[in-house]
């Protein structure tokens, strides 16, 4: 299912992700850095950390994000979507990884986007697979079952972020997908059709990424 998303709705929706950021933007660091080397992302440096504590919806959905999606019931929810995506991954784990990449970007971009207000009568909420399966999802959704489609196709997390930022043409928050391939930085994203190589994105503005191993704060 497709769906369309006007600039309104994007900075209604994905205004909702500023209270994440204003929490990343505020803590208190007291976490060593992890050992791992500074790098840049839309030319902004990333400083690693480690530990999640400051992200307890990312905590969340790591605890929580192979639960059961329950039984595929025709009209209840989008449930046979999930037993669908399970199948892809079968079907996709085969093929070279740039293929990978592209394939699981245009599919998860298919499906519909919704805000998380309309959606779970929340500000932020970030979801694991089978919700975005029933319930489809906005930006850091989409990020979110792409980041654990190829997680299951064997990918490795360390060479996965996803990044919260902001749009500097629109004046919102966005979150993506950045995955390191062949020495590139590549952007999965909900808003772009193809997966496009992150040196090619000028409006971006990272202000910090998480995956399964720590975060980085990105500064200029």
């Amino acid at each position: 299912m497709t769906g369309i998303k006007t600039t309104a709705e994007r900075k209604r929706g994905l205004g909702a992700i500023f209270a994440t950021l204003a929490l990343a933007l505020c803590i208190v660091v007291t976490a060593p850095p992890a050992e791992a080397k500074t790098s840049d992302l839309f030319g902004y440096k990333a400083t690693p950390y480690s530990g999640l504590k400051p992200f307890p919806k990312w905590r969340k959905v790591l605890a929580t994000y192979k639960d059961r999606p329950g039984d595929c019931v025709s009209g209840k929810y989008n449930r046979c979507a999930h037993q669908k995506w399970v199948a892809l991954i079968d079907e996709w784990r085969s093929l070279p990884k740039d293929e990978q990449l592209n394939k699981v970007n245009r599919h998860m971009n298919l499906f519909r986007y919704i805000l998380d207000p309309v959606n779970w009568g929340v500000r932020d909420y970030w979801e694991i697979p089978k919700e975005f399966f029933a319930r489809f999802g906005d930006c850091e959704d989409y990020a979110i079952v792409k980041y654990f489609t190829l997680r299951a196709l064997g990918w490795s997390a360390k060479d996965m972020k996803i990044v919260v930022l902001q749009d500097v043409n629109l004046g919102i928050a966005h979150a993506i997908l950045v995955v390191k391939y062949k020495g590139k930085d590549l952007v999965l994203d909900n808003q772009i059709g193809q997966v496009v190589d992150a040196t090619r994105i000028r409006h971006y503005r990272p202000i910090y990424s998480v995956n399964e191993l720590g975060w980085w704060r990105h500064k200029p």
